[in-house]
């Protein structure tokens, strides 16, 4: 038994340091925002895809590409444009011919068939083209005509949008955003930071980023994650909190029958138990608590509650209400 808890305080060590020389290495090209690319490596060690909000020219882009780099993983990157089609997105079929002249139809990949997928300033494009992404988000597949093809792993998804009160924009669907482990929002850089910006992106070299790993290792400390251990009562806790989002049920919280329309999905439960279990390894326990979902609730909830009108005209904002169902979850 004590040795099965060293082999465990081990794993834990080991992945905390792997898991910081990443962040080390991202911060020397990104300023600031360490905890925001310690939550979209999270994302990414989850299997899942981030929401990245903020205002233009925060560092949004160029952290989604300093952390492929680190990685060594391929990179694509989708300028989302109220024009773009589709087919854009993830490929299309043409007609090709040989030198012997025969022809036949062969599939072309989009650059959704890559590891890393920066899709820039999503909420510029319409409905119909953020659609594209479902398939690939959920199912890591894409499907044209009868054929379906398979994404290769590790493969996330970084959506960056502009706050939704700017002009020309397209507020995405609710089943898209469901399909982000988390939303991530970038404040605006403080003058220390942005003195440092511009020292860095005003000289004569610009700073670069290392490799550090490669899918192999990354894909193993995914597995470490998934085999963190969870308690029953641990579990009941992230159930009854995504419970609390639904304003249809009884025991939810007054906060949340006044001012939701609609809850969290199951997969809201699923991205407090994830995202916990990686808060559990980088204090070094192998083990999820409480503590650790509270740690992550806001980035995995705020984007799964709709505000009702009343909620709207109040001028709450969802994480406001997260705060609230933290406190009345017991």
């Amino acid at each position: 038994m004590a040795k099965a808890a060293d082999q465990a305080e081990q794993r834990a060590e080991e992945f905390r340091k792997d898991f910081d020389r990443l962040v080390d290495e991202v911060g020397k090209v990104i300023v600031g925002y360490r905890d925001i690319v310690s939550s979209v490596l999270t994302c990414l060690l989850c299997d899942g895809h981030a929401l990245l909000e903020g205002v233009p020219g925060v560092g949004k882009t160029l952290l989604v590409n300093t952390l492929a780099t680190c990685l060594n993983l391929d990179f694509s990157r989708v300028q989302f444009t109220p024009d773009l089609m589709p087919a854009d997105v993830t490929g299309t079929t043409i007609l090709i011919e040989d030198k012997h002249g025969s022809r036949s139809l062969q599939f072309q990949k989009g650059p959704i068939f890559a590891n890393v997928v920066l899709a820039d300033e999503i909420n510029r494009s319409t409905p119909k083209t953020q659609s594209a992404l479902l398939e690939a988000m959920q199912e890591q597949s894409v499907t044209s005509g009868t054929t379906t093809y398979k994404l290769e792993p590790p493969f996330i998804v970084l959506a960056t949008q502009n706050p939704l009160e700017m002009e020309g924009t397209y507020p995405l669907p609710e089943a898209q955003l469901d399909r982000f482990l988390f939303k991530l929002l970038f404040p605006f850089p403080s003058a220390d930071e942005l003195a440092l910006i511009l020292d860095r992106t005003t000289s004569v070299e610009m700073p670069t980023a290392d490799r550090i790993m490669g899918a192999d290792e990354l894909l193993a400390m995914r597995r470490t994650v998934r085999e963190v251990p969870v308690a029953d009562h641990v579990r009941d806790y992230a159930i009854r909190l995504v419970l609390n989002t639904r304003p249809e049920l009884d025991g939810a919280p007054e906060s949340t029958k006044q001012y939701i329309r609609y809850g969290s999905s199951p997969r809201g439960a699923q991205a407090l138990m994830l995202g916990g279990k990686v808060r559990a390894l980088l204090d070094g326990r192998f083990a999820l608590s409480r503590e650790d979902m509270d740690a992550v609730a806001h980035q995995a909830l705020r984007h799964r509650m709709v505000l009702n009108f009343e909620g709207e005209a109040a001028g709450m904002n969802t994480d406001d209400l997260v705060d609230e169902i933290l406190k009345k979850t017991k």
